[in-house]
């Protein structure tokens, strides 16, 4: 898993093998996110990462300058790894540490990186609770999720994103949204597809 651009440019990691996450592939990153400059200015911007999965999207989002980062997911190992990748990151910036990486405690990784927050938990509950609203929000469910097609109508009922903010949706091919009303594109990479939405649907880049 590599980092594409921004002040962590070309950071790799190795994913565990026995992980079933895979991440989104680095072509289909790198054209989502140049597409996302159209309409975004990460500098400074607050994003939310649901179904993190390995974090490349959140480490991304931090490599490219957002001043906030919340990441959500809910498999263990998946959480801890984002953790630990994050550490390195924050190691690489602070100087080495004086505990190894086995020995330091994913508290420890959290307190460390101020502008990240890596949440082990459902993402329903999260955004049934969150009262935050954040100006880029990335989802990238399972394909075979049942609730995967109410995902969309959920951010938006529970207001979660800005005014202006961004909302990209990874789904399979198997879905369609382009007739929600804040539906504003639909982006293919290979096998890889995005619906990108905002507050209005009238707003363009």
């Amino acid at each position: 898993m590599r980092i594409i651009t921004g002040k962590y440019k070309g950071r790799h990691f190795d994913i565990p093998r026995t992980f079933k996450a895979r991440p989104t592939t680095d072509f289909a990153k790198e054209n989502i996110f140049n597409v996302l400059r159209q309409y975004i200015d990460f500098e400074g911007a607050t994003a939310l990462d649901l179904f993190a999965g390995t974090g490349s999207i959140t480490l991304e989002l931090l490599s490219r300058g957002c001043q906030q980062v919340v990441s959500v997911e809910k498999d263990r190992d998946h959480h801890r790894f984002i953790l630990q990748c994050i550490g390195k990151l924050n190691t690489d910036k602070n100087g080495a540490s004086s505990a190894s990486e086995d020995q330091r405690s994913t508290s420890d990784i959290q307190r460390s990186t101020l502008n990240v927050q890596c949440l082990r938990g459902d993402v329903f509950r999260f955004v049934a609770s969150c009262h935050q609203t954040f100006d880029i929000i990335f989802a990238d469910p399972p394909y075979a999720l049942p609730e995967l097609p109410k995902i969309p109508d959920l951010i938006f009922s529970h207001g979660l994103l800005s005014p202006e903010g961004i909302f990209v949706f990874e789904h399979g091919k198997d879905h369609s949204f382009d007739t929600h009303p804040n539906f504003v594109e639909h982006r293919t990479y290979g096998s890889v597809n995005f619906s990108l939405f905002r507050q209005t649907s009238e707003v363009q880049p």
